[in-house]
């Protein structure tokens, strides 16, 4: 998902908890390691969520949940290759959508062998 398609300005850390699938003791750790991800504060201390802070998250959650790098190599890789590490992750959303394309046509194709 790009910043561009993300339907409100600002989401609460619940959403974006419920959003990525992760805690919200990860989120605000993250929040204290990362100096990339800085939501926005109400007076009452309620965290909101920009569409940039959510990509920002996601850039550490490919890096430190799926690559499996330690938060400080993965603050030197942010802070060293952003923009790579962006472009690695749009190529990885898109196969996951080509994927499930895919496996929604085998299904299609599977429901019309057996029905026969």
């Amino acid at each position: 998902m790009s910043v561009d398609e993300y339907s409100k300005k600002y989401y609460r850390i619940s959403e974006v908890s419920q959003m990525l699938g992760l805690s919200l003791t990860t989120l605000r750790y993250w929040e204290r390691r990362f100096s990339s991800i800085r939501p926005k504060r109400s007076d009452g201390n309620t965290r909101y969520y920009t569409p940039h802070d959510i990509e920002n998250v996601r850039l550490v959650q490919y890096l430190v949940k799926e690559k499996g790098m330690k938060i400080e190599a993965a603050c030197a890789e942010i802070n060293r290759n952003r923009d790579n590490v962006s472009k690695r992750i749009e190529v990885i959303d898109r196969l996951r959508e080509i994927r499930n394309q895919i496996m929604k046509l085998k299904e299609a194709l599977d429901s019309i062998r057996f029905d026969r």
